[in-house]
C-alpha cells in the first residue's frame, strides 16, 4: 500500500473509493461537498436531508457507479479529532475489500489530518499471517491523501517509520512461544543494533553472567525453564550530546504458565503475550536509528519463561534481588516484577535521568481500567504528567494511579524485606507497582506502565485496531523520546 501526499482536488484524482470528510453539523455549501453534490445531481444534498445526516463521527454516505464501479464517501469526522481519523482509515480500509477497490483517494479537509490518517490506515492494514494463509482480497495499492500541507510527505514517512516499529512489535507479540524464546529476543537485539550504521549497541548477558551480578530475583523466575534467560542491554547513542538519558525497561515473560502457582489452563492460552512490555522496547528501538532523537536511550530486558519443572521456584522461597533486598515469594505467578526489579536495578546503574518501565503485569489494571486503557504510575508528579501528555498526543490512553504509601505495608514479610504479592486482593495494580518502587533508588526518576489490558486485544478496540497484538506503547514512547 503506496500513501501519498497530493495537493489537488480530489475530483481530479483517478481513484475507486473518493472519501470526503464532513464535520458535524457542515451543509453542502462547503465547496468541496457542493461539488460533490452537483457530480451527484443533488443526490448528497437530498440523503443528507432525508437521513438526518449531521457529520457524526463514524457515519457515512455512500454513492456508487455501477457503470465505473467508482464509489463516492462522505464520512463524518464529528469535531475533526485526530482519533476521528485514526477510525475514518480503519472504516474505509474495511470497506476497500468489500467494494473491489485498488485506489483510494481521502480529502480530509482539515489541518494536520494527515499523521492519524497515515496512522490508521498502517495499523488496519496489519496482518499476522505466518502461520495461517491469507484471505484471497483485491491488493490496494494506493491512498492518495488530499492536503496543501508543504511537509505532509516527512510526514507519512516518518509515520511509517514509526509503524514499523509497531509491527516489529506486534509481530513478536503475535507469535507462540514455541517461536519466540529469550534467545530469540536476544537475536532481535543484536539485528537492530548490527542495522543501526553504529548508532545502537546490543549487549547480551546469560544466566553465569547474571549471577555475578546477583540478579537472584530475576533468575529465580528462570529456574523452572529449559530454555537459558538472557538479559538484553541495548544502547542508542544520538550523534551530538544527548540532552538527556531514559531507559525503557521491558518485562519479557515470553511464556507464562504460572509457574509452581500453576494457572488455569484457559489463562495460558494468551501467555505468549506476556512478553509485549519486551517487544514494545524492541519495537521502539527498531524506530531509533532512522528518527534519531536527541536523547540517549537504554532498553533493558530481562528475558525468561516462567515454567514449572524441579528446578523451578516454589512458594515460600526467598531470593535476594541485586540490590541486595530480600523477597519472599509466595506466588510464582506474581513473576513479571520479580524480573522488572532487577531490571530496573540495572537500568539505575547505567546513571540515567529517567527510567520507564512496561509490562503486562497485573489483571488488577484492567480490573481497574478496563482493556483498552494503561495504568501509569510514577514517582515524580512532572514526569508522569509529560508521559500522559505523549500518550494523549500519539492517541494511547493512559491514566495515573496513586503510589500510595500506606498500602506498602501489604508488602511486608515476616522473614524477609518483603514479599512479592499483598496479604489482600485489593489495589493489586498499586501494590505491584509499589513493589517495584522498592527497587528504584532513592532521588531516580521512574514511571510504571501497566500494559497489561492495551498490549492484546482479545477483541477488535477500534476500526483499525483488531484482535491480537497492538503494539501499543511505541507511539507513546516515540512521541515522549522526539518531542
Amino acid at each position: 500500500m503506496n500513501i501519498i501526499a497530493k495537493n489537488q482536488s480530489i475530483f481530479d484524482i483517478a481513484a475507486d473509493i473518493k472519501v470526503i470528510a464532513i464535520k458535524k453539523d457542515e451543509d453542502v455549501s462547503t465547496p468541496a461537498l457542493a461539488q460533490a453534490n452537483s457530480l451527484l445531481q443533488g443526490a448528497l444534498e437530498k440523503r443528507m436531508t432525508a437521513t438526518k445526516f449531521k457529520g457524526n463521527a463514524g457515519k457515512t454516505l455512500i454513492f456508487s457507479s455501477t457503470k465505473t464501479n467508482e464509489h463516492i464517501i462522505i464520512a463524518g469526522v464529528g469535531k475533526g479529532t485526530a482519533e476521528n481519523f485514526r477510525s475514518l482509515a480503519g472504516s474505509i480500509l474495511a470497506l476497500q475489500a468489500k467494494l473491489g477497490a485498488i485506489r483510494i483517494a481521502i480529502d480530509p479537509r482539515t489541518e494536520h489530518a494527515i499523521k492519524p490518517l497515515t496512522e490508521g490506515l498502517l495499523l488496519a492494514n496489519y496482518n499476522y499471517t505466518t502461520f495461517k494463509k491469507p484471505k484471497e482480497t483485491l491488493e490496494l495499492q494506493e491512498v492518495a491523501l488530499i492536503t496543501q500541507e508543504e511537509s505532509a510527505q516527512s510526514t507519512i514517512t516518518t509515520t511509517q517509520q514509526i509503524n514499523e516499529g509497531i509491527t516489529k512489535t506486534r509481530d513478536l507479540v503475535n507469535a507462540p512461544a514455541n517461536i519466540v524464546k529469550p534467545v530469540t529476543l536476544a537475536d532481535e537485539a543484536q539485528d537492530i543494533a548490527a542495522r543501526s550504521n553504529g548508532l545502537i549497541r546490543a549487549h547480551i548477558y546469560d544466566r553465569a553472567q547474571c549471577e555475578r551480578m546477583g540478579m537472584g530475583s530475576y533468575l529465580s523466575v528462570a529456574a523452572g525453564s529449559d530454555e537459558p534467560p538472557y538479559f538484553i542491554h541495548l544502547v542508542y547513542t544520538p550523534t551530538d550530546n544527548p540532552k538527556k538519558k531514559i531507559a525503557l525497561v521491558g518485562k519479557g515473560i515470553t511464556f507464562d504458565s504460572g509457574g509452581l502457582s500453576l494457572k488455569p489452563s484457559s489463562s495460558m492460552e494468551t501467555m505468549k503475550c506476556d512478553m509485549a512490555g519486551a517487544a514494545t522496547v524492541i519495537g521502539t528501538f527498531a524506530t531509533l536509528a532512522s528518527l534519531k532523537p536527541s536523547v540517549e536511550v537504554h532498553g533493558i530486558i530481562a528475558a525468561t519463561e516462567n515454567m514449572p519443572n524441579g528446578k523451578a521456584t516454589r512458594p515460600g522461597d526467598i531470593v535476594t534481588a541485586a540490590n541486595g533486598k530480600t523477597i519472599e515469594i509466595l506466588n510464582t505467578d506474581a513473576e513479571g516484577r520479580l524480573t522488572l526489579a532487577d531490571a530496573i536495578d540495572f537500568a539505575a546503574k547505567q546513571n540515567v535521568d529517567e527510567i520507564i518501565d512496561l509490562a503486562t503485569l497485573t489483571g488488577a489494571s484492567m480490573v481497574g481500567l478496563g482493556e483498552e486503557i494503561t495504568t501509569l504510575m510514577s514517582n515524580e508528579p512532572t514526569f508522569a504528567q509529560a508521559l500522559l501528555k505523549a500518550g494523549a498526543d500519539a492517541g494511547e490512553k493512559l491514566w495515573e494511579m496513586p503510589l500510595e504509601q500506606n498500602y506498602m505495608k501489604l508488602l511486608d514479610s515476616q522473614i524477609a524485606d518483603l514479599r512479592n504479592i499483598a496479604t489482600v486482593r485489593y489495589g493489586g495494580a498499586i501494590t505491584a507497582g509499589l513493589f517495584l518502587s522498592a527497587f528504584v533508588p532513592e532521588g531516580q526518576t521512574w514511571a510504571h506502565m501497566d500494559i497489561a489490558g492495551p498490549a492484546f486485544a482479545g477483541r477488535g478496540y477500534t476500526s483499525y485496531l483488531g484482535k491480537g497484538a497492538t503494539g501499543f506503547g511505541v507511539r507513546t514512547l516515540v512521541e515522549y523520546l522526539t518531542t
